[in-house]
């Protein structure tokens, strides 16, 4: 048994490698099937939507083909439709499909006023986007002036999320001196346009030539590169897909790398083919000889929630407390975190499988109590998983087609029969979240979630990490509108002796409060309870479920706003409290947070990175503390702050998205994890566009020699940075992942210093350079690297391709700060013309106490522009007085 067990493992370790991408896209001989389109559950119903989906997407699909050299194609596409849209029978209930796992959300406009289509990328350059964000006006063509055809967009969007490359605008820094000419960042060179401004004054507003700024040589600020609307230029779709002429991307021929622009800082001065061409999608395909088939269209509407728990009652399932946390973690998924109105079943098995429930729908307290009763109470016997999902499959097929239908799946035990139902899962169509409990689960859960679609999560034995309560507590529906979605405030455990308190704070704030749940566990006795609301009134009607050992509170109404405070007392064992809600309103969304690993397998040395992203509705929190807690199968945990500082591990600043780099790895096995929360800045009342990954909005058009100006771009009040507090606290569950090939302690250093993605250089007087970077740490972004290298040159391929060749500054005083501080280096160039009109490219490296390098950084550029000299300036002659004749005669003078 133990070979073929190591076997299985090895094979599921080789199917699990890859990125962690929720999205069912498969490449299929050159055509794209699978793709997710959801119309978001709170867009009223509106025919015309689902048309102009299928419109965007059979146009888009030639477009990609040319553009892509006849290699790629869009087949077909399945279209979300709300679950409160009028049902029709065209319109079929889905599969794996669910808003969670869509790779394209349609949304009425975001808070800001902004219709900017864009996708959300949190990894590296050449790493798969998350998701495409279309808005109904956008969608609807309105918006066709400022970003061209929606099909066009398309396949710019789709770029970011399919390949991982970047835009070859930029809306921070649109010109650059490139040897003392003025360019506009564009790609490729080949666009052509005018550099003008609008200025406006009382209501009428004119267009002028832009003037030049003295200081920095480049234009003045508000500038705009307007390009002509008849163009020959066939490049670039990331630059500007919206030109007429535009129909290929960029290639090493004729990639600008000259362009301060995201895809030259991300992807090491590639051109977007280059990437692309680097793409596994790339690597298996051929051109097509024959002309691709239109794109097809399933659509399919969002049903009500059928769940099935599947729970193992085997005899190791006694070990501990084991039996009690299921039902702990059982009845707060039943009474609190499954939704009003879902189908719920259950299915318990050991060495058979036994049907504790039919489905049951839940439209009151009483179906949640009832279930609540079928829970286990008794351990005996074997491990069969398939006996518990074929019992599973039954139950449900009673009422309702398995598509679509959801399992939970919890057990301890390892099974070497596991195997023979993975068909039958594959053809069922539900999707099965699985849980690991303790070190011995079944090495191949992972992949029945992997394969269907499913959360993976694992929780440990040490119950103070509440991992069990935490996994159950993440599995609200996938197609829940915001407002039903059960969202945990608070999730924390503690071990007390001699009759110590655990004291602390929940914060209920205003987007949330409806349904809220304090709910507390013990492993010996009750303790004592003491819970105040914010105004200090006693909280009293816990309900003491002594056999569970678990007390909870459901606070009537909408819980009032501010802190609660509790106190438990106990003696000589473990307390977890646990504090779930819902939002407060329908219509304003709530405070979430949403957290993953980038891959669910890790592999020694190559380190994970952990991701949180922190929104309320479309709005992005700024400055949160963000805190993730990684706890391996040994039972030893990690906190990670997680940062939004456009640094290491972190794709984009100030887009919400939180991340760090996991480099601890203490054995091989399950690591599970989990994020802390708590209050930051929305950006919403910041009035700025987070930076996005999206289509540029062009500021005009020259059309006939004249310019056409577009309303300007609905972005930023510069002055108004204050944005608004925002106090919260949430937790969140972000799975597990599987680490491998760990060698045993002492673990060896093999993690370099990440690399620098920010480095930028500015000019100070004549010569002296000014370089800032965010500082990279020892194992990545952990700890202090040892020392910098920095290399410059005159040629910027030069200082890509032969860094260790290029002239080297001296930065012996140059001592490395720790990971994430802002670092500041000052130097002159020296033996090398630096003169006016001279580009000069800087780099660096960092290394660590081990001589691991990092990745060279990105490349920063700096061009010497001396103002020319002003002339003195000649006084200006008085006008002369007027002409006297000397001969004249002057009165009085001579008589």
């Amino acid at each position: 048994m133990g070979s073929f067990k190591s076997s299985v493992f090895i094979l599921v370790l080789h199917l699990l490698e890859g990125t962690l991408s929720d999205s069912l896209i498969q490449l299929n001989n050159n055509g794209y099937e699978g793709i997710v389109i959801a119309i978001d559950p709170n867009v009223p119903e509106d025919e015309t939507i689902i048309q102009q989906i299928k419109d965007m997407v059979t146009q888009a699909s030639p477009y990609l083909f040319e553009a892509t050299e006849k290699r790629f194609y869009f087949k077909n596409v399945a279209i979300l439709i709300p679950e409160k849209w009028k049902t029709k029978p065209e319109y079929v209930r889905p599969k794996l499909e669910t808003y969670k796992n869509a790779d394209v959300l349609v949304a009425e406009q975001n808070p800001l006023g902004n219709d900017e289509p864009y996708t959300e990328q949190m990894g590296r350059c050449g790493e798969k986007g998350e998701r495409i964000h279309f808005t109904l006006d956008f969608l609807a063509g309105k918006k066709f002036s400022q970003y061209g055809p929606q099909e066009r967009v398309f396949v710019h969007e789709w770029a970011h999320l399919r390949w991982g490359v970047y835009d070859e605008y930029n809306n921070d820094q649109k010109f650059y001196l490139s040897n003392g000419k003025k360019e506009a960042v564009r790609c490729s060179a080949g666009i052509s346009g005018k550099n003008v401004i609008k200025k406006c004054q009382g209501g009428s507003c004119i267009t002028k030539s832009c003037k030049l700024d003295k200081v920095t040589g480049l234009y003045e600020e508000g500038c705009e590169f307007i390009p002509y609307d008849r163009q020959t230029e066939p490049a670039s779709i990331m630059f500007s897909q919206s030109i007429d002429s535009v129909v290929k991307f960029c290639t090493e021929k004729n990639h600008n790398k000259d362009a301060p622009n995201p895809q030259n800082r991300r992807c090491n001065l590639r051109s977007t083919w280059e990437v692309i061409q680097d793409s596994e999608d790339f690597k298996k395909t051929t051109p097509m000889t024959t002309q691709p088939l239109t794109p097809t269209f399933s659509l399919l509407q969002i049903g009500q929630r059928i769940v099935c728990l599947v729970l193992d009652k085997s005899g190791s399932m006694a070990t501990g407390d084991r039996l009690k946390r299921l039902n702990q973690a059982g009845k707060l998924f039943l009474l609190q975190i499954v939704e009003q109105g879902s189908w719920v079943g259950m299915v318990t098995f050991d060495s058979a499988a036994q049907v504790q429930s039919e489905l049951i729908q839940i439209n009151s307290g009483t179906e949640r109590d009832a279930l609540t009763k079928s829970l286990p109470t008794v351990a005996t016997g074997g491990t069969s998983i398939c006996s518990g999902l074929r019992s599973a499959f039954a139950v449900i097929m009673k009422k309702y087609p398995t598509d679509g239908a959801e399992i939970v799946l919890l057990t301890d035990g390892e099974d070497n029969t596991i195997s023979s139902c993975f068909n039958e899962v594959k053809q069922s169509g539900a999707v099965i979240h699985t849980v690991a409990l303790g070190p011995s689960a079944a090495k191949e859960l992972e992949e029945l979630s992997k394969m269907t679609g499913g959360l993976q999560t694992y929780a440990s034995d040490q119950a103070q990490n509440n991992g069990l309560i935490d996994a159950f507590g993440a599995l609200s529906s996938g197609n829940g509108v915001d407002s039903q979605r059960a969202i945990q405030l608070e999730s924390k455990g503690v071990t007390l002796q001699n009759n110590q308190w655990m004291n602390g704070t929940v914060l209920v704030d205003s987007t949330v409060g409806n349904d809220t749940l304090f709910l507390i566990t013990w492993t010996t006795q009750p303790p004592q309870i003491l819970l105040r609301d914010p105004s200090g009134n006693k909280q009293d009607g816990f309900v003491m479920d002594t056999n569970t050992k678990m007390a909870y509170l459901q606070i009537p109404g909408t819980a009032k706003v501010g802190m609660w405070s509790y106190s438990l007392q106990a003696s000589s064992q473990t307390l977890t409290l646990t504090v779930t809600s819902r939002a407060s309103s329908a219509t304003l969304p709530p405070i979430t947070v949403t957290s993953k690993m980038n891959k669910d397998t890790g592999k020694f040395p190559s380190p994970m990175a952990v991701y949180a992203k922190v929104h309320q509705g479309a709005t992005p929190i700024l400055r949160a503390t963000v805190t993730a807690v990684i706890e391996s199968v040994n039972g030893n945990t990690v906190n990670l702050e997680l940062l939004d500082n456009g640094a290491g591990a972190d794709a984009t600043k100030d887009d919400g998205i939180y991340s760090r780099y996991f480099t601890a790895y203490d054995t091989n096995g399950r690591y599970s994890v989990k994020v802390w929360a708590l209050g930051g800045i929305n950006a919403a009342g910041q009035k700025v566009t987070p930076r996005q990954n999206g289509a540029m909005y062009i500021p005009g058009w020259i059309e006939n020699g004249e310019v056409k100006w577009n309303p300007p771009r609905p972005e930023i009040n510069k002055n108004d940075l204050q944005g608004k507090q925002v106090c919260f606290s949430r937790t969140s569950s972000g799975g597990s992942f599987v680490a491998s090939g760990v060698p045993l302690a002492p673990i060896p250093d093999l993690f370099p210093p990440c690399q620098i993605t920010d480095l930028q250089a500015k000019i100070h007087g004549d010569n002296f350079i000014n370089l800032t970077w965010t500082a990279p740490g020892d194992d990545y972004d952990h700890g202090r690297a040892h020392k910098y290298i920095i290399k410059i040159s005159a040629n910027i391929l030069d200082l890509r391709d032969k860094f260790n060749d290029s002239l080297q500054v001296n930065t012996s005083d140059l001592i490395p700060k720790e990971a994430n501080s802002k670092e500041i280096f000052v130097f002159t160039p020296e033996d090398i013309t630096f003169e006016n009109g001279t580009d000069l490219f800087i780099a660096v490296q960092a290394v660590d106490k081990s001589n691991l390098k990092s990745e060279i950084s990105n490349i920063a550029r700096v061009s010497l522009f001396i103002p020319p000299e002003t002339p003195p300036e000649i006084p200006t002659p008085s006008p002369p007085c007027p002409d006297i004749s000397v001969n004249s005669t002057i009165p009085g003078l001579h008589g």
